[in-house]
């Protein structure tokens, strides 16, 4: 594990372009499984679990050329093998269960461990994707570990999710566009990744409507073709880059920013007393912002930031969040309303001095401004934890150790890099 090293206290200004989105890419790739023809896929992002990814790819047959450099990959998977190589998932990448309906119409059979592991949110149940598989006609078997089937393709039908999970929809998307007869996902996720993955799957021929609400009707083909996409800018990344702006009062310019994403991002900035602009698609945090919580009409209530499934507030983003709150005037409620193990790491950020109150696992009480010190922390193997430890860390003067960050590279390629174009001082330590 890698360690972050932060000579932090200045502002960091300048120009950032942000990456595809991971969100967005992963199920895309794991849908171009479902097609024997070319695909190729533009702004590719240079994260672990894609890597991760591709190497599987290459390990079942697949031909895969990914220039990095101008962040383009054509897949062919023409020539995949006749079988599926025992235990060759992806380790340690929660993501991989968006490769059951690509690997069940493959090759018509799988044996998967029934804990796949991804970063430390909580308890991230198989139960959702396995009802969903079951439901569009697949068979189940549980023997210490999970045999999933199907006799020879999928069969239509009509699901209502207990919630919107993106990876359970973006399953359903993929397994239902290849079904024997129309499906129909009540409670559907409608995140902006959700989204692309769809349009992607039209591009493939696949025939579905609804996309971007919480019901999507699939009417199943028989094959699917070649296609190119290119992937959209990640919200959460330029969401994070602005927030480094704000907590170290510089300047910092978002290109390709994906405004039609941002009306409520910007409003929880608002909250904590940053104004974020938008020139055409470049979204703009200004310097020297005054960090001030902003308090409601209802004055017996704390101001609130509440993350739920799009199109609410994103969880995701409520890190970055939290450590603007750190340093604004005020005192700030928040509410992960997804993962029960979201504020976990809230230990490591009192270390820098920070002043916080656990009220139940999906809910804190930050107090702003109280006075604080470079530390050494612990990051969790979540991605925007680690880079709220971070933002903390370059906005108090003096050095700061941000240890185990290595999560950070799964969401944000060239983190150190982007950062120094903007005038941080900081470094990998291995």
């Amino acid at each position: 594990m890698a360690n972050l090293i932060v000579h932090g206290g200045k502002p960091l200004s300048g120009t950032i372009t942000p990456s595809g989105n991971k969100n967005a890419v992963l199920p895309i790739l794991c849908a171009s499984l479902l097609t024997s023809e070319p695909v190729t896929v533009r702004n590719v992002p240079a994260s672990t679990d894609i890597e991760k990814l591709t190497n599987f790819f290459e390990v079942i047959g697949s031909k895969i050329d990914w220039d990095r450099e101008a962040k383009v990959m054509r897949l062919d998977h023409s020539n995949v093998r006749d079988s599926l190589p025992e235990n060759a998932l992806p380790k340690g990448m929660r993501s991989a269960v968006l490769l059951f309906p690509s690997l069940l119409h493959r090759f018509k059979s799988m044996r998967v461990d029934s804990n796949p592991k991804g970063c430390s949110l909580g308890i991230r149940e198989l139960d959702p994707h396995l009802e969903i598989l079951s439901n569009l006609g697949a068979r189940i078997d549980n023997n210490g570990t999970l045999d999933l089937s199907i006799e020879n393709r999928f069969k239509g039908t009509r699901y209502w999710a207990d919630y919107m999970s993106v990876t359970t929809t973006e399953n359903f998307a993929m397994a239902a566009a290849l079904a024997e007869g129309e499906s129909m996902l009540t409670n559907a996720a409608s995140e902006p990744h959700t989204q692309d993955l769809c349009r992607f799957l039209q591009s493939m021929g696949a025939r579905i409507e609804g996309i971007g609400t919480n019901v999507l009707r699939i009417e199943g083909v028989d094959r699917l073709h070649g296609a190119e996409v290119t992937i959209s800018s990640d919200h959460h990344e330029i969401a994070t880059f602005l927030a480094i702006g704000a907590i170290t009062k510089g300047e910092v310019r978002v290109e390709k920013a994906t405004p039609e994403h941002f009306e409520l991002i910007s409003r929880a900035f608002e909250k904590l007393g940053v104004t974020i602009e938008h020139e055409g698609d470049t979204a703009i945090c200004r310097a020297n912002q005054s960090l001030r919580i902003q308090y409601p009409y209802t004055t017996n209530l704390l101001p609130k930031i509440e993350g739920a499934p799009w199109p609410y507030f994103p969880v995701d983003l409520l890190p970055p969040m939290v450590a603007l709150a750190t340093r604004a005037e005020g005192s700030m409620h928040f509410w992960n309303k997804v993962y029960e193990g979201g504020f976990a790491w809230l230990p490591e950020l009192t270390k820098f001095g920070a002043h916080a109150v656990v009220s139940d696992p999906h809910r804190i009480i930050v107090f702003g401004n109280a006075p604080m010190r470079p530390a050494v922390v612990d990051a969790p193997y979540i991605i925007r934890a680690a880079v709220a430890l971070y933002m903390v860390a370059a906005s108090l003067e003096g050095r700061s150790v941000v240890m185990n960050a290595d999560p950070i590279s799964r969401g944000h390629p060239h983190f150190a890099e982007n950062l120094r174009k903007l005038g941080a001082e900081i470094e990998w330590e291995d």
